[in-house]
């Protein structure tokens, strides 16, 4: 990857990296009707593809696989989010995306999206802005995006906004999207929905992938609630059942198993599931792929 010393016009093929959730715990709410979470969220190596050119006309235009109107977009609203906090209102750049993340899959494809958009430009444009900074910007746009900015798997806090950088033991992961999404406007709004798990310490989760890997910690409070909504989450969660213990991630739609026999595409469950379904083989990522792009001086030193 070009240093910053070469002043690049461009990045091509840049990774923005899926995650999954791998529990998901509902533990309150706070007075302003925001849910309060716990969950361990970890990066695996299904990514989107970004490219970066600077334009010299002050525009960010938007370009490939859009979900949206291109001026509502993520990676727009991050890139004049960027430079409004730069105070740099010429910077200007096309963003061009190709996504392999489903869309209202709860795997985070438009939150690190945008996360890698705030790390490119702010290279891209010389900004030289801390992580903590990209990671303020970030957050006033989605609470997943500063998790993909520290780019550490970690154990999740409050609305989002409280990151500890854990280590999961790494491995592969079979995960399902089953063709639609699901609102997780609704599932957050449904009265079916319960908001009393009992908080717990990251230490007993720690303990938990020590010592009883690979079972999976916890379970996800919304999984029930989706199901009512999108019946065919429950079908994908079946169809995993294989692999052993299946869930949703995230607000859904997708589903996930440990993939322990390493198979990437069982014939058995190919054969099985609709055409307009999607079945990933991914592994684990102890990092985001351009950690190194967000590290401070002092961290480079010392191989943080």
């Amino acid at each position: 990857m070009p240093a910053a010393s070469q002043a690049p016009r461009k990045f091509i093929g840049l990774p923005a990296p899926a995650k999954l959730n791998l529990f998901l715990h509902v533990i309150g709410r706070r007075a302003d009707g925001k849910h309060l979470l716990e969950s361990i969220f970890i990066l695996i190596d299904l990514a989107d593809e970004l490219d970066f050119s600077l334009r010299d006309d002050g525009a960010i235009v938007r370009t490939g696989d859009l979900e949206c109107e291109a001026e509502n977009d993520l990676c727009v609203r991050a890139a004049d989010a960027l430079r409004k906090a730069a105070n740099k209102p010429q910077a200007g750049a096309e963003i061009h995306v190709k996504k392999h993340i489903p869309a209202g899959a709860g795997m985070g494809g438009g939150s690190s999206d945008a996360a890698t958009t705030l790390i490119a430009l702010n290279r891209l444009w010389g900004l030289d802005l801390p992580r903590e900074e990209l990671a303020r910007i970030g957050e006033a746009l989605g609470a997943d995006i500063p998790f993909f900015i520290r780019g550490k798997n970690a154990f999740v806090e409050g609305i989002g906004e409280i990151i500890t950088p854990m280590d999961v033991p790494p491995a592969e992961y079979a995960v399902l999207w089953p063709g639609r999404g699901v609102s997780t406007a609704k599932i957050f709004s449904s009265p079916s929905l319960t908001r009393d798990s009992e908080s717990l310490k990251i230490a007993i989760f720690s303990d938990f992938l020590r010592n009883r890997w690979p079972e999976l910690p916890g379970h996800n409070d919304l999984q029930k609630t989706a199901v009512g909504l999108e019946p065919a989450i429950l079908q994908a969660l079946d169809a995993l059942a294989p692999f052993g213990e299946a869930r949703m991630t995230g607000s859904g739609s997708a589903v996930f198993a440990l993939n322990r026999t390493g198979s990437a595409e069982p014939a058995s469950l190919m054969e099985r599931i609709p055409v307009d379904w999607r079945f990933f083989s991914v592994r684990s990522l102890p990092e985001h792929p351009l950690c190194a792009w967000t590290r401070s001086a002092e961290e480079e030193s010392t191989g943080v």
